[in-house]
């Protein structure tokens, strides 16, 4: 975050009242409903808990939160607008709002919801972050292999960037899953729904010396059922592996903050596009459920796509 934008957030939070006692009330049954109705997170608590804290204290004690109109709504959408609150917070505000007022409507608190008929901001999709073929070699090349970390880490990075796989899906891996033989991979994705994945000959080679050399070391033998350890012989978790990308990442030579476990799946999505994989199959890598999540990455790899058209059209 810039400081520019801290400070306006700052200022923010010093000109706006406390929330009213009756405002903080009403939000907290709306809350304890929603959870008892729905069994909301934690986090989706925290969510609508904000946003509709954020409104009462705009509105003050004058306006109770059952007295919102639509006029109102506007002229409170127009000043978050002005202080600088972004699109994406602001659709996520109109969602905790609706979910409010629906509630207060059915409980007869309002006669009228007045986030009816007003649309969410309309959000550019953003573009994944990813990374150059350059840069994903040097960190590939990045780990010391002379090490058992070493070595699981130079395993760990071929596999997620040569199978595309998520951080949950790589650190989630048990020996079971894995077929050298056969070079191929099982892995849960979201919903429960099991792929099979091919593993590609770096990827297996990397492997196979991992198990071979390093894994041994790790188990301190006892039998384990993890694919990749920790020195403790524990699996290793996905707030260690980000850890660790970030260490290899700067040994490197690249900006730590353009790593991410998700950008090595970005990667490999994108330079299967730029080698003239289809979207079809990239699907199916990928696990996702809709064509549409993988067609996004048709934006970034433009490589590729710049080459079919100078190749193919009469007038590249």
């Amino acid at each position: 975050m810039s400081s520019e934008a801290i400070t306006r957030r700052r200022l923010r939070a010093r000109a706006m009242p406390p929330v009213p006692d009756a405002a903080r009330q009403r939000i907290c049954a709306f809350i304890d409903r929603l959870w008892a109705e729905r069994g909301i997170s934690a986090q989706t608590q925290a969510s609508y808990r904000r946003d509709l804290e954020g409104l009462a204290r705009w509105l003050g004690e004058a306006v109770p939160l059952e007295a919102l109109d639509r006029a109102r709504l506007f002229d409170y959408l127009a000043w978050r607008s002005a202080a600088g609150y972004d699109p994406r917070s602001n659709a996520r505000l109109m969602s905790s709002l609706r979910a409010f007022y629906v509630q207060q409507l059915r409980l007869g608190v309002v006669r009228e919801d007045p986030t009816a008929l007003v649309q969410r901001p309309r959000m550019r999709r953003a573009l994944p972050r990813t990374l150059a073929e350059s840069e994903v070699e040097a960190l590939l090349r990045a780990p010391d292999t002379e090490t058992a970390q070493g070595l699981r880490d130079r395993a760990m990075l071929e596999l997620m960037y040569g199978a595309g796989l998520r951080v949950s899906e790589l650190t989630g891996l048990t020996l079971a899953q894995i077929n050298l033989r056969q070079g191929a991979l099982r892995v849960v994705g979201k919903g429960g729904k099991d792929r099979v994945l091919p593993i590609g000959e770096e990827a297996s080679d990397w492997l196979e010396r991992y198990l071979a050399q390093a894994r041994p070391m790790l188990t301190g033998g006892r039998v384990r059922e993890p694919l990749f350890l920790t020195r403790r012989g524990t699996g290793v978790s996905r707030q260690l592996f980000w850890q660790g990308l970030k260490r290899l990442a700067v040994a490197a030579g690249i900006d730590a903050a353009r790593v991410t476990p998700h950008g090595l799946r970005h990667a490999f999505a994108t330079h299967l596009l730029n080698h003239g994989a289809d979207l079809r199959s990239l699907q199916m890598l990928l696990g996702h459920a809709s064509l549409s999540t993988t067609q996004i990455y048709t934006a970034v790899a433009k490589d590729r796509l710049q080459q079919l058209h100078a190749r193919h059209h009469p007038r590249g």
